[in-house]
């Protein structure tokens, strides 16, 4: 029976703390939340770190901190965004694989709008002044990601013994990869995570995730794959992944809800409600290091933290 990665993310670069009271913002609170979503299913966490008042940060003390918090508590995979967030420059995003040296890093494959503003709009007083300025501003502003420093985030990761995580935002990134693949920069069996539902990216539709998969498998011989997907339609498309052979990726970083009008208290709540649905299914969840040797990582003794 194969066995379904479920990965948390934890907390993101796209919520900001006035929308939801649970949003994990210090290494402690992010490490109690792996912490969290490890005892309820999860094999891997994805990680972004924030300052103090919750904005999001490249500081690698802070990456250091948190990932140390993490591997104390728990033997979960822990994979470190590149993506960080659009203020950033693309040498501040890539600067935690050399520093850190982690299992799993993302990188995302292509260029787009990732507009945030309109989450803006529906909150009534903002906790922090730079929140609403932080959303605002991304009407205005593209998530850069072009082919070259798509390939000098992938060499940084092969340098390091880092497996890349292929954030794949709309179909067109499908080609970018096979491209990176017959180049070279890209090895097979590549590791792909579909995102549905950024406003600027693929709508999050079963059809849509379909295409993708689809596309995916046509263009390039030998991929693992995940999917995760913003706000209500995280378990839906989730739900789909499951159905059609993929890992899933839930979390605070997607959504701040485990069902209409109710809170998530804890990353832990949408990985138990996806691990209940994977064994409706008749699936089982990988434990971390059965997620390890699916995707053939180098293991957690190897890490620079």
């Amino acid at each position: 029976m194969r066995k379904v990665i479920i990965t948390a993310a934890l907390t993101g670069a796209i919520h900001v703390p006035s929308q939801t009271p649970y949003l994990p913002i210090t290494p402690e609170q992010i490490g109690l939340e792996a912490e969290k979503a490890y005892q309820a299913g999860a094999a891997v966490v994805h990680v972004h770190a924030r300052d103090p008042e919750g904005r999001p940060t490249s500081d690698l003390a802070t990456f250091t901190a948190i990932a140390n918090e993490i591997k104390k508590r728990c033997p979960v995979v822990v994979c470190f965004t590149t993506g960080g967030s659009m203020a950033m420059t693309a040498a501040e995003r890539v600067a935690v694989v050399p520093a850190l040296k982690p299992e799993l890093a993302s990188l995302n494959t292509g260029s787009i709008n990732f507009v945030l503003a309109p989450m803006g709009e529906k909150i009534k007083a903002f906790k922090h002044a730079w929140e609403k300025p932080y959303l605002d501003s991304s009407v205005d502003a593209i998530f850069a990601n072009t082919y070259r420093s798509i390939e000098l985030f992938a060499e940084t990761m092969r340098e390091n013994g880092t497996r890349p995580e292929l954030e794949v935002y709309d179909v067109g990134h499908i080609n970018t990869i096979r491209y990176f693949i017959e180049k070279g920069v890209l090895k097979t069996p590549v590791y792909i995570q579909f995102v549905l539902g950024i406003l600027g990216g693929i709508p999050a539709t079963l059809q849509n995730l379909l295409f993708l998969y689809e596309t995916a498998r046509v263009q390039i011989s030998e991929f693992h794959w995940s999917v995760c997907a913003a706000g209500k339609s995280q378990i839906p498309m989730c739900t789909g992944a499951l159905l059609l052979g993929g890992n899933v990726r839930v979390g605070l970083e997607d959504s701040f809800y485990v069902e209409r009008g109710k809170f998530a208290t804890s990353n832990a709540d949408q990985v138990k409600k996806i691990k209940l649905i994977a064994e409706a299914l008749g699936l089982e969840t990988a434990a971390p290091e059965e997620a390890r040797s699916i995707l053939g990582l180098k293991g957690s003794w190897n890490v620079g933290f």
